[in-house]
């Protein structure tokens, strides 16, 4: 039998020349973490060369060190770092800033245990504060620097410093002597033991210790309904009613396709979807399909046509003439503003509302997340993507962590490594462990079309070929922001006051997923809550923050009444799925979010 060979389709130079810086790009983005090293060197040498040239800058570090200086050795002379532990205005982060120099802060949550109080501790903590408020005066405020580039510095310069926080050093951190003397040095022999756990979980890509006592659809995600549509990219699940009645107008949940749906459907006790089926509600969740290669080509458009519009032709056929509340969080947020754009503009009129959970139109002021998209890192990220097709979870991880890196690594690591203690998981850890991928073709035109070149807020993002604008969003509004947001900061997402829309905005306690999660009963949560019809002059994020009073508990009730307000009343709950569907599908929480 004669030997065939494959045939070998050839390569034109061109396809050749780019296959392989494709693949060297990709070599490096794997290496560095999707951060490029090309972009930190060209930062750094803009900081340091204006820094160079600019000795009036320079003498007012030297003066404002010494300033730093002589009030450390005041505080350590009059009892301790800790003498005015209440002073509110002193316990923030440092940031950058020029108009008003930050003070060495009175009262460091890093150093808060009493035994920072005591000789040499006290000096330790003092030093380490001077020189951490030295480099942040050295990367702020230096004539000539790139804006952004500023920021980066800055960013690097507090990452750096972690490193040599006297708390993250076992030696100099009194409370890992205390108990190492205590327990005779078994809290190092458990985080020794703890961190070899860790590490080899790690390696074989298993989840965070202890997350895998929540199981899905077990522990999480267990409030009942049925999958009632599925497709390549999302399965559809419809819960089941508790109530006798509902409101007539379902609700639609698009979650982001970043994570996985059930942070909105964790435990029973903190579950929004339960909370809103045990109101009276009608409650449709999206799952989104965690991709493989084989996706690699599904684009923006298809996540909205095979998604969010998939799903709203699958709601429509179980309440026909029924309009939906839609509501979306984080990137789902703006794929609903998208979804809604493009109804308003083509006459689509079955949306009722618009709820957006912590999610932005305009990417100008996205926070820090910005410090990690710039062409350099997008360059490595689609390399990194055409070769995989698709971005893992854990790639991109690594720019959430170091946005937290003083709780999700240093204070991490001290606890479970030096003091030999376990995290014990709570669900929403577990959730935030469950990673997802993102494929290709979406990725690359989220973080080049919305990201880098922001054309949804400048009307150059285009939908069947015409452009579309927030103005044609044609139902009112409800939007959530948190204070404590790094991935979509509040004043990004208050600036939906800036277009002639109904809001009623709310702005809550805690971060981008926590604050979101927020159920009544919860302790130590407030809020504030404005409705601004679109006759209203616009007010400043600013002055919106110190005028609007505050409200305690969850925000919840809040927005469970804003939908009871724009809905046309109380009827029968519908059937469970499409009526006359012979289509056997699953029980909630489904198959697609229990892919790995």
């Amino acid at each position: 039998m004669p030997h065939t060979q494959t045939a070998i389709p050839k390569m034109s130079w061109e396809d050749w020349v780019r296959a392989l810086d494709l693949h060297t790009h990709s070599q490096v983005g794997q290496l560095m973490g999707g951060i490029s090293p090309i972009q930190s060197t060209l930062v750094y040498l803009d900081w340091l060369m204006h820094l160079m040239i600019s000795p009036g800058k320079q003498l007012d570090i030297v003066k404002r060190s010494a300033d730093d200086v002589t009030l450390a050795v005041n505080r350590l002379v009059q009892g301790g770092i800790d003498s005015a532990r209440h002073d509110h205005e002193a316990d923030a982060p440092v940031q950058a800033g020029c108009a008003h120099p930050l003070p060495l802060p009175v009262h460091d949550r890093r150093f808060a245990s009493p035994a920072w109080q005591n000789w040499p501790f006290n000096v330790y903590a003092q030093s380490f504060q001077v020189l951490e408020h030295v480099w942040h005066q050295a990367t702020s405020c230096v004539p000539g620097l790139n804006h952004r580039h500023e920021a980066m510095a800055n960013f690097a310069a507090r990452q750096w410093m972690d490193i040599v926080n006297p708390a993250n050093i076992p030696w100099m951190n009194p409370e890992v002597l205390q108990t190492t003397a205590k327990e005779g040095g078994m809290n190092l022999l458990r985080g020794a033991h703890n961190w070899s756990d860790d590490t080899q979980r790690m390696v074989r890509g298993l989840p965070a210790a202890g997350t895998e006592q929540f199981k899905i659809g077990h522990d999480v995600a267990t409030t009942p309904g049925k999958v009632v549509f599925r497709n390549d990219l999302i399965e559809l699940i419809q819960y089941s009613p508790t109530t006798d009645k509902v409101q007539a107008e379902p609700v639609l949940i698009v979650p982001a396709w970043i994570m996985k749906y059930y942070i909105l459907d964790l435990s029973p006790q903190n579950s929004l979807v339960k909370y809103l089926v045990d109101q009276g509600h009608t409650v449709f969740m999206i799952s989104w399909k965690n991709p493989t290669a084989e996706d690699r080509n599904k684009g923006l458009d298809d996540y909205r046509t095979h998604g969010v519009m998939a799903a709203l032709d699958t709601v429509s056929q179980i309440l026909p003439e029924r309009k939906v509340h839609g509501v979306g969080y984080c990137l789902g947020g703006t794929l609903m503003m998208i979804t809604a754009a493009t109804m308003g503009r083509d006459g689509d009129k079955r949306l009722a509302s618009m709820t957006l959970f912590a999610a932005q139109g305009d990417f100008t002021e996205a926070g820090e997340l910005l410090l990690f998209i710039n062409e350099s890192e997008v360059d490595l990220i689609e390399a990194m993507m055409a070769e995989q097709g698709f971005l893992k979870g854990t790639q991109m991880a690594g720019a959430f962590t170091l946005l937290h890196s003083n709780d999700l690594v240093w204070s991490r690591a001290m606890k479970n490594y030096l003091l030999g203690e376990r995290d014990h998981p709570n669900d929403l850890m577990a959730w935030n462990a469950d990673t997802t991928r993102m494929p290709y073709r979406m990725h690359s035109e989220y973080l080049h079309k919305l990201f880098l070149h922001n054309d949804l807020s400048a009307g150059r993002y285009e939908v069947n070929g015409q452009p579309i604008w927030f103005t044609d969003i044609r139902v009112p509004c409800f939007a959530v922001g948190t204070v404590s947001d790094h991935v979509a900061p509040w004043k990004s997402v208050y600036k939906l006051h800036l277009l002639p829309l109904d809001v009623t905005f709310a702005l809550t306690s805690g971060g981008h997923n926590a604050g979101i999660v927020s159920e009544p009963g919860h302790k130590g949560r407030h809020f504030q809550l404005h409705h601004r019809p679109p006759t209203e002059a616009y007010t400043s994020p600013e002055r919106w923050q110190a005028e609007v009073p505050h409200q305690e508990g969850s925000w919840w009730p809040a927005w469970q009444n804003w939908l009871v307000q724009h809905s046309s009343g109380l009827t029968a709950p519908p059937s469970m799925g499409v009526p006359g569907s012979k289509r056997r599908l699953p029980d909630a929480p489904g198959s697609y979010v229990q892919q790995e």
